[in-house]
């Protein structure tokens, strides 16, 4: 047998090439398969079989794309009305070489949600390892707020059900690999383990310590940020995304050109680092650093206008196209050549924001002599944890187009989060809708509490 976890880095999401002799399956593939397909020729197998373990609406689809290549047979779940692929029901099976891949239907995450069950027949009759997708993760469930509205106690019941009924009671040593790991939008506390075991999830997932009662009230009152290109993924992922064929090529874009296309509706993208980004930044631009790209875009990027990334000296662009692949973001574009120094070298004009330390903050405070708005972007987890300023608001960046008639536009904004980073992204948000005066604070919370300044909880 052979096992592969793919990772997608900025969404934590964990996809599966699994195979035996010369047959192979894919469990969740990601929209970028050539990977996939790598695998298959080192080992010389056939992928014959796609599974995707529910209606994901935190990325594309990569089943379509990996078909069209390979051929292979797409199965979903039995409840969603996909336009391709597969229906598959409890207790059907499939046999990739000596492994038997059986359905656990396992709804909570989703009302589609199936989990994978492995065995290998070659060894033993007995369960070996279940991919779970979004309703078990190492340290977590699945969020059960994505059903629909009022149907929190009904979701967070089926997810209890599935988890007992269905996964635990395979045996304590039989292997677990989740859908995704720590840091994705799809769970609350996902703890860094790639993979795990039921067993040791019984013993240690705070979740699993609950009775059915508590578990259903915990989920029930859990907070989740939804992004609003969820509504989008969810709709393509069901429909059947856009096949690519290939990966898209990225045009780099004189700065005439660039101003051109800013002028009829262009998005203007800088993924350089606050400090930066800060020092001088187109006008209109918005700024999300690369690492923050998956996390960040579908909150503020629309699927229509074109997409013009600004950079330092455009290197290394591919992984940051991939992100874009992987939201459906087939309006990326292109670039700017020669980056932002290109822009200034010939004499364009630039925007700055001002940039302050914590003690650039503390002193403003204490002294009084300035009017300011002071704003935390964290999201609210994050200053739950951590503790916050004084004096100050909050609203979650991701939020922030939604609030933004409550930020005051006759005072500095002064915007702080965890680092700088998601305080610069609000800083050009503000910027790019008319705000005049802001700064970003660098180092954030982090910076702020290292210092010893005071903290508000």
């Amino acid at each position: 047998m052979i096992l592969r976890q793919v990772t997608s880095a900025g969404i934590a999401h964990h996809s599966y090439y699994i195979g035996s002799g010369m047959t192979a399956a894919v469990i969740d593939p990601r929209r970028d398969c050539e990977v996939y397909l790598g695998i298959a020729g080192e080992l010389g197998q056939q992928i014959s079989f796609i599974f995707e373990t529910h209606r994901n609406e935190d990325y594309v689809s990569g089943a379509r794309e990996l078909a069209e290549r390979t051929g292979a047979r797409i199965y979903h779940g039995p409840v969603t009305a996909f336009s391709y692929g597969t229906r598959i029901e409890e207790g059907m099976s499939i046999m990739a070489g000596d492994l038997r891949i059986s359905v656990l239907e396992t709804p909570g995450h989703t009302p589609d949600s199936i989990s994978l069950l492995v065995r290998d027949t070659k060894v033993s009759g007995d369960p070996y390892l279940v991919f779970t997708g979004d309703s078990l993760f190492s340290g977590d469930v699945g969020r059960t707020d994505l059903f629909g509205r009022g149907r929190g106690e009904e979701a967070a019941g089926m997810l209890y059900d599935s988890i007992w009924n269905k996964i635990l009671p395979l045996g304590d040593a039989v292997l677990v690999y989740p859908a995704h790991g720590a840091g994705s939008v799809c769970g609350a506390d996902i703890v860094d383990h790639p993979v795990t075991t039921t067993g040791y999830e019984k013993k240690t997932n705070p979740l699993l310590q609950k009775d059915r009662t508590a578990f259903i009230d915990f989920k029930t009152r859990e907070h989740h940020y939804v992004p609003p290109y969820f509504s989008h993924m969810e709709e393509v992922n069901q429909d059947g995304p856009r096949l690519m064929g290939h990966l898209p090529h990225l045009i780099p874009y004189t700065g005439s050109q660039v101003k051109e296309m800013a002028g009829k509706g262009a998005q203007l993208l800088d993924i350089r680092a606050p400090g930066s980004f800060g020092s001088g930044h187109i006008e209109g631009s918005l700024s999300i650093w690369r690492e923050g790209l998956a996390a960040y875009m579908g909150w503020f990027l629309d699927y229509q206008e074109p997409i013009i990334i600004i950079d330092e000296f455009n290197l290394d662009l591919g992984p940051v196209m991939r992100q874009f692949v992987r939201l459906g973001y087939d309006n990326l574009k292109g670039y700017l050549a020669g980056g932002f120094p290109g822009w200034y070298k010939s004499g364009e004009r630039y925007r700055l924001h001002r940039i302050w330390s914590v003690y650039d903050l503390h002193q403003a405070m204490e002294s009084a002599s300035e009017e300011f708005y002071l704003l935390d972007v964290r999201d609210i987890r994050n200053r739950e944890k951590t503790g916050h300023i004084p004096g100050d608001h909050h609203m979650f960046v991701g939020e922030l187009s939604g609030l933004i008639d409550e930020v005051s536009r006759n005072e500095n904004i002064v915007i702080y989060c965890d680092a700088g980073y998601k305080g610069c992204l609000a800083a050009s948000f503000l910027s790019k809708h008319g705000y005049q005066r802001v700064t970003n604070i660098l180092g954030g919370m982090s910076a702020w509490s290292a210092a010893g300044l005071p903290v508000e909880k």
